[in-house]
């Protein structure tokens, strides 16, 4: 796969939005762990909030498709040194989830749960950012296959790793569950204006 990168302008408003060590591109790279999900329809698709919980729950697509959506617009940073920016989603709001399911006093951390057994994770507090969703659109349509189709979490503050393609659940936990990347040498934070990369 060939990208076409793009040097970060020289206006100051768009060099203040670049972290360091990455540039500019206007594709949208694709790069992921593993296969790419099939889904042929959604029947059998769920979700689940569960863990330290008031009010677990799970919906069908049907229903989580009448949970209330926001859009948000944000720049997203990659781990391997790409950068877009003013990126447009629509999706639920994490907080809405939150508010539903009623995390204990002592839950700390989200770990998102994705196909094939992926888990990404990031503390409560980061989660409830007001634009951090879970979203089923990319710019005005519906999510592409590898793009995380039909649910991806959008995690904002963090390299992109963290918000997992493939949604299936939330877990709300008092424990930090380290993810599938941060398991294998990434950073825990990820908080790219530090530039987060990697494990120490």
């Amino acid at each position: 796969m060939v990208f076409k990168w793009q040097k970060p302008s020289d206006d100051a408003e768009i060099a203040r939005r670049i972290p360091p060590g990455q540039v500019l591109t206007e594709k949208f790279p694709v790069l992921h762990f593993g296969r790419v999900p099939d889904y042929p329809d959604l029947a059998g698709w769920d979700f689940r909030a569960f863990g330290d919980v008031e009010q677990p729950f799970t919906l069908n697509w049907g229903e989580f498709r009448q949970l209330p959506t926001t859009t948000v617009t944000l720049d997203i940073h990659c781990v391997t040194r790409w950068s877009k920016l003013d990126t447009t989603w629509e999706g639920v709001p994490f907080t809405h989830v939150a508010e539903v399911a009623r995390p204990s006093p002592d839950a700390r951390f989200v770990i998102f749960h994705a196909e094939g057994g992926f888990t990404s994770n990031v503390p409560l507090e980061t989660a409830m950012d007001p634009q951090c969703l879970l979203a089923s659109s990319y710019d005005g349509r519906p999510l592409e296959p590898d793009h995380g189709y039909p649910l991806r979490a959008i995690v904002p503050g963090r390299y992109f790793w963290k918000s997992a393609k493939w949604l299936r659940g939330v877990e709300f936990s008092r424990e930090d569950k380290p993810g599938f990347w941060e398991r294998n040498g990434y950073s825990n934070s990820a908080d790219y204006w530090r530039e987060e990369r990697y494990a120490d």
